[in-house]
């Protein structure tokens, strides 16, 4: 019997690539093409109801509300406007999917960064805050108490995507993969044959890391530069010369943790990880 291949996929999607690799003995290179189509199928989806900047979505339409509107949404607006206000709660206010308004003050279009006036700051203090939403539980209908906030899932919407991904390949008997989100979200199903775990290399020079059944995201400033806000003190965090992951059973909780570990102190981030089980972060140099 020939030995078991691993089968790599990719598409573009949500702004980066995804990639599919799937190593299983029962799994040849023809079904694992069809399992990783239905995965690039579901996160087209995905995007079309999480993406900001699309007229089909949930978060595009509760971007329209004014102060006091509400808006039934769809299960995957849902999940992630709830696992939003969790983690700003758990984080206290270091994670934040209201701060858009500031990316749009400090950064140029370019890139390049830009001095701000307290006026303009204050105005724009008005529209952010995860306070400003409330998501109903029993309806799933979420309400905003400002008018025409800024929603922005990206510090999540990737995550959770690779987490749906992992339960399309369940559904196709797949259970030993690894979904990646463009390098910046890792999600580990399983292992490959004859192993117990998956390595994945999280920077150049870096030791891999054994994962299974679990996820790891990184954030950090080589590739975007100053694009990471901070919603306690509402400027940009400083460009700094270090990367930081955080590990979590789910892709959507590391992809939002890495973002709130660069504005955590590491008192907050090692209290955080002692209450809750399977959540670790690792500090590696940025390369």
């Amino acid at each position: 019997m020939p030995e078991p291949q691993a089968h790599r996929f990719s598409e573009h999607a949500m702004a980066t690539s995804f990639e599919v690799i799937i190593w299983q003995d029962d799994i040849d290179a023809g079904y694992a093409a069809q399992a990783a189509r239905a995965v690039f199928e579901e996160i087209r989806r995905l995007e079309d109801e999480l993406s900001r900047f699309r007229s089909s979505s949930d978060i595009y339409r509760l971007g329209r509300l004014q102060a006091g509107e509400s808006l039934r949404v769809g299960l995957a607006a849902y999940d992630c406007l709830s696992l939003a206000k969790a983690v700003h709660a758990e984080t206290e206010g270091a994670f934040d999917i209201t701060i858009g308004p500031l990316m749009e003050l400090f950064v140029t279009p370019s890139g390049e960064p830009r001095a701000v006036s307290k006026s303009v700051l204050d105005e724009a203090r008005q529209i952010i805050g995860s306070h400003l939403f409330e998501v109903a539980e029993d309806d799933m209908v979420v309400t905003v108490k400002a008018s025409e906030m800024i929603l922005d899932l990206g510090a999540l919407g990737k995550g959770y995507a690779l987490d749906q991904a992992a339960d399309v390949l369940a559904f196709h008997s797949v259970h030993h993969a690894v979904l990646n989100a463009g390098d910046s979200t890792v999600l580990a199903l399983g292992h490959p044959p004859g192993k117990e775990a998956w390595n994945i290399t999280l920077s150049e020079g870096a030791h891999p890391l054994a994962l299974s059944n679990r996820a790891v995201s990184g954030s950090g400033f080589a590739v975007k530069g100053a694009h990471i806000m901070n919603p306690r003190l509402f400027q940009p965090v400083p460009v700094k010369n270090r990367r930081t992951y955080a590990l979590a059973p789910t892709a959507a909780l590391s992809d939002a943790l890495s973002t709130a570990f660069m504005i955590m102190t590491p008192e907050e981030i090692a209290a955080l990880c002692a209450r809750h089980a399977g959540v670790e972060a690792l500090d590696l140099p940025a390369v």
